[in-house]
């Protein structure tokens, strides 16, 4: 497959944001007038909704239109409850009729984003359950196509947790256990379905972990109680990061919205709390009968890939062997990243030609590894017991950790980010472009920047682009062509054999300066000083531009500026779609009319 193939559209379309001619996840949105009927003020769309509507920002399917700044000013003032208060309540209201229950036939876990049997809260809270009262454990995957389609998951990363299933239900048969995978079509009928599934088990108790995005905290939230009702006690405990959201607050009892101070008291806290970093041990072995109680189950078939999630047989082999699937290639690679790696990471991080990451966000986005196991492990190698001792390169590499917590600390705060919505709800009314002749060519890697154009070609072939790259291409779409960046995090999520919601949205509201901290006037990133100096020698660029392998010295970086136009013309090159200066100006004098202010 040709990695920067593009079809480009006659600009009629403009339904999803995928260049191709159908939506990468099988949804195609229609342009609908949104009305303003409800006569609740919080409920009245924001002014720019329509033109959001009309350019398939929302998928109108599964969501409502983007929201008012009325109704996300009153979450942010708590006068509406965030999602992961509803679940909290659910919990603590629920808490002492759920202790009364009894164990009866079996004990259940959930598996969702947390594909392990080491490091495992819930599960390992299910196994000692189990164990105590001497009945089988039970795990359980549930298959949603919609959740896929809804939450935009890229057809890679479907890929990567069907093989991931494979090797998690061979681990877990070891240990007779059973994993049984079943295919819910309708996102709304999990809760029913599960309830189902447990009450024709003889299972009393269900075990799962958090996930901090609005859709799951609502339907844990509403399982929680429908549970209690067929007389089924479920517990969902936080263990997708270090240190779990609401634990951290500023010296106001507030959420930190500024990474570094945050970072601080994340440090501090872990330091005062070192259970925190405690390992939970695999569930235990099953009883042999379970092998013969639960027979059905243990012939339970991983399913294909839905419609519109999935690959040709070229990219399954190809991602296959790039992203090798299972909690074991996870430990693999964070034990080889920390005798080898760790050491020099602060030096070579941001070089997207060199190989100096880890390479484990895809592990920890779908859960084979766990955030705690990553940090434990570099304290081990570091032979240290504190995050702000052992080398400078396993430091920087804990902050990163650390951002990853950070994300996910906003998004459980601010919830309306999880809906289309700027953290900053005045950067709703920066008025974007929606030009399909540069979204697209953005997409398929031919702006004419080279640097940019590797990010995005690399995006499309490995479903994966190094973190400097995320960061130059996300903050060239949104502040060179000005284009709605809601497209451009939709389209990493389409892509992403990593992509995590938090962490994207996190990614790409720093560089549109549209999420916590924004620095609207001084981070525009200059495409063409940040390839010169993280990949000085055009290594990067000359691995996927391969128009540009022939360009010597420092021209790689801009072929026509360096009077290699002519040359870069003959291999196909795109001249640039922009220029820097005036794209530069314009995006300054566009952020002044939408937010106020004068630059730094």
């Amino acid at each position: 497959m040709d990695p920067v193939k593009s079809t480009i559209s006659d600009g009629k379309r403009r339904a999803s944001t995928s260049p191709e001619a159908t939506t990468t996840n099988g949804s195609c949105s229609k342009k609908s007038k949104i009305t303003r009927e409800s006569p609740d003020p919080l409920r009245q769309p924001h002014f720019n909704a329509q033109k959001a509507e009309d350019n398939g920002i929302v998928l109108r399917k599964f969501y409502p239109p983007e929201m008012s700044n009325a109704r996300a000013t009153a979450y942010n003032n708590d006068e509406l409850p965030r999602p992961i208060e509803v679940l909290q309540s659910a919990l603590s209201e629920t808490e002492s009729q759920r202790q009364a229950i009894e164990v009866k036939g079996a004990v259940v876990h959930w598996f969702k984003s947390d594909l392990r049997t080491r490091d495992n809260k819930a599960l390992h809270m299910a196994s000692e359950k189990a164990k105590e009262k001497g009945v089988p454990l039970i795990a359980m995957y549930i298959v949603s196509p919609q959740d896929f389609e809804a939450h935009l998951t890229a057809p890679a990363r479907v890929d990567f947790i069907l093989r991931t299933l494979e090797v998690l239900k061979e681990v877990l048969a070891q240990l007779n256990i059973p994993l049984h995978i079943a295919t819910v079509e309708k996102r709304k009928a999990i809760p029913g379905r599960i309830v189902e599934l447990l009450k024709e088990w003889g299972a009393s108790h269900l075990f799962a972990n958090m996930e901090y995005e609005v859709d799951e905290l609502r339907r844990e939230a509403g399982l929680v109680r429908s549970c209690l009702e067929n007389d089924i006690a479920m517990d969902v405990v936080p263990d997708t990061c270090v240190v779990a959201a609401g634990e951290i607050e500023n010296s106001t009892g507030k959420q930190y919205s500024v990474f570094t101070p945050w970072f601080r008291s994340w440090i501090a806290y872990i330091h005062g709390n070192g259970h925190v970093l405690d390992i939970f041990e695999p569930p235990g072995m099953n009883p042999d009968s379970a092998r013969d109680r639960f027979a059905d189950l243990f012939e339970s078939k991983i399913p294909d890939a839905p419609d519109g999630k999935k690959l040709s047989d070229e990219e399954k082999k190809r991602f296959s062997s790039m992203w090798p699937a299972g909690e074991h290639e996870a430990h693999r690679r964070l034990n080889k990243f920390c005798e080898e790696r760790i050491g020099s990471y602060i030096a070579q991080r941001d070089l997207p030609g060199v190989a100096a990451t880890s390479a484990l966000s895809v592990h920890l986005a779908s859960g084979t590894l766990n955030a705690r196991t990553a940090v434990s492990s570099a304290l081990a190698h570091s032979h240290t017991p504190r995050l702000d001792g052992g080398s400078t390169g396993m430091q920087t590499w804990i902050r990163e950790i650390g951002w990853r917590d950070f994300y996910k600390h906003v998004l459980a705060h601010w919830p309306y980010i999880c809906m289309n919505k700027p953290w900053k709800a005045t950067y709703s009314n920066i008025e974007w472009e929606y030009n399909p002749a540069h979204f697209e060519a953005w997409c398929a890697g031919r702006t004419g920047y080279p640097i940019v154009d590797a990010a995005m070609r690399q995006l499309r072939h490995c479903g994966y682009m190094h973190n400097r790259c995320r960061m130059i291409a996300a903050s060239f779409l949104a502040k060179h062509l000005l284009v709605d960046w809601r497209m451009g995090e939709r389209y990493f999520m389409e892509h992403l054999i990593d992509g995590d919601f938090a962490s994207n949205n996190g990614g790409w509201g720093y560089c549109a300066s549209t999420g916590v901290d924004p620095q609207p006037y001084f981070r525009i990133f200059n495409p063409l000083l940040q390839s010169e100096k993280f990949d000085a020698d055009g290594v990067y660029i000359r691995t996927w531009v391969k128009e540009l392998e022939g360009i010597g010295g420092r021209a790689v970086h801009d072929p026509y500026g360096r009077g290699k136009g002519e040359e870069a013309r003959l291999a196909g090159y795109s001249e640039r779609i922009v220029p820097h200066k005036e794209s530069r100006e314009r995006c300054i004098e566009r952020y002044q009319e939408g937010i106020g202010g004068t630059p730094k």
